[in-house]
């Protein structure tokens, strides 16, 4: 669990220290006062990344060449550091350096091995979207999860992506330039090792979230629509990829799409079916997770109380119980049946 984080000019705070109840917090305050912020920073502490940030330096406090968060997570020490890729010496000389440091006890650390140390689940409003939005939000899900469990899936999935942009260049390359396809072979086989260990991955998680398929009375199933890897599939799209300049199979391709009791929600589900799946998904990410890690993650809730009805709530507040719960809110009447929670107002200055 995380008992203190310090923010150093990260984005809207020069310098914040808060501290983390062991059950739930709430941290009440207006739109645009960092609640969101704060979550961000603690799922940096997690994953070593943002869950909104296009641009990682866009975590850096405006005007500022350095941003900080730190960590108390157990007994460990957590940082990342920030930096727009140089630093100021002197009024006329900069020095160029990395935009991302990663320290555990001071020890750095490769993004590979730092998401080992802590374990979160975000629910954030864009959840609510993620029966009927784009299929990167459903994979961007499966990334989270299983780079949090899974030291393999972590490493496979780095060298997928950079194998990905490789081999996406040499396709334009080949239709640009008419160098050879032989050029494709290395970059073939790495997609092809780490996307077919990506995929089971996947594809054991999505078993493990239907295994609880049943949830508030309903019965609830995803269904993994995987795009496949290997020597044949990129042979029998080898001139359509050459012509977009893309690679057209692959889990960068891979789906999952919801149902209930057979019905496809993206298709035919009510706003409040589709949300009460993706409940029954968040619930599914907690279980696994506590199952790989053997501990209970840190449950984020980004401001979804006023997304929700009063069914909803009562459903979120349930699973709040259960483990360290972080919670942000800008009307705290939402959270008025919630007992012995430490609140942190962001309209308080000493806070």
């Amino acid at each position: 669990m995380i008992s203190k984080i310090h923010l150093t000019n990260f984005r809207n705070f020069e310098e914040k220290i808060l501290s983390f109840s062991p059950k739930t917090t709430v941290i009440v305050g207006p739109n645009a006062s960092g609640k969101t912020n704060i979550l961000e920073s603690i799922f940096l502490l997690a994953t070593g990344k943002s869950f909104k940030a296009k641009v990682e330096e866009d975590m850096i406090r405006q005007g500022e060449e350095v941003g900080r968060v730190k960590g108390l997570v157990g007994e460990n020490k957590l940082e990342v550091l920030l930096t727009r890729g140089e630093v100021r010496i002197t009024n006329t000389s900069v020095t160029k350096v990395s935009k991302k440091k990663l320290t555990v006890n001071g020890v750095a650390k490769r993004l590979v091995d730092f998401g080992k140390n802590f374990h979160v689940v975000l629910f954030a409003p864009a959840d609510m979207d993620l029966v009927t939005e784009s299929p990167s939000l459903r994979r961007k899900i499966l990334d989270i999860v299983l780079s949090q469990s899974d030291y393999e899936y972590r490493r496979s999935l780095l060298s997928y992506e950079k194998g990905l942009r490789q081999r996406n260049k040499l396709l334009i390359k080949i239709r640009e330039e008419g160098i050879s396809r032989n050029q494709l072979y290395f970059w073939n086989n790495l997609l092809i090792k780490n996307g077919n260990y990506i995929a089971h991955a996947r594809e054991e998680f999505i078993n493990f979230v239907n295994s609880s398929a049943s949830f508030n009375g309903k019965r609830y199933e995803i269904k993994y629509d995987k795009s496949s890897i290997s020597e044949s599939r990129l042979d029998q799209y080898k001139n359509e990829e050459v012509l977009t300049g893309t690679t057209l199979v692959g889990p960068h391709r891979d789906d999952f799409i919801f149902f209930e009791d057979d019905k496809s929600l993206d298709s035919y589900g009510s706003r409040g079916e589709q949300r009460m799946a993706i409940l029954w998904l968040k619930i599914s990410e907690l279980n696994f997770l506590q199952e790989k890690v053997n501990e209970k993650p840190t449950l984020l809730l980004d401001d979804i109380f006023s997304e929700l009805d009063h069914e909803h709530r009562d459903i979120v507040i349930h699973i709040a119980k259960n483990q360290q719960t972080i919670i942000t809110t800008a009307d705290p009447h939402f959270i008025e049946d919630f007992s012995g929670v430490e609140k942190i107002n962001l309209h308080d200055k000493k806070s």
